[in-house]
């Protein structure tokens, strides 16, 4: 059962490449995080880190300045902090505080 799965993860991955997938939420995306626990630790384990990552990974999310820098906190009350993040889901927040603070000044 783990190799069909993986091989199904594997053509997710050539059928729509990286750059046309929705953006993740976190650092290692959905499919990397559950190929790597089948890999490593079987279907089992892949298949609870499958579940638990669509319960995390939807809309609804906050992002905000914590004590370890950026977090996010998730619709399912979970946060993750800046490590766990993607690069792509930080990469806009700079400009948008200096847009914040530009206008508050004004």
């Amino acid at each position: 059962m783990s190799w069909a799965i993986l091989n199904l993860i594997r053509f997710y991955w050539l059928i729509f490449p990286e750059t046309k997938r929705r953006q993740c939420l976190f650092r290692e995306t959905c499919s990397n995080h559950v190929y790597r626990l089948i890999k490593e630790k079987g279907f089992i384990k892949g298949f609870l880190g499958f579940i638990s990552r669509i319960k995390k990974c939807r809309s609804g999310y906050t992002i905000y300045v914590g004590n370890k820098g950026f977090e996010v906190k998730l619709a399912d009350g979970t946060t993750i902090n800046q490590d766990e993040i993607s690069p792509q889901l930080l990469e806009g927040i700079p400009s948008l505080i200096s847009d914040l603070v530009t206008s508050s000044v004004k």
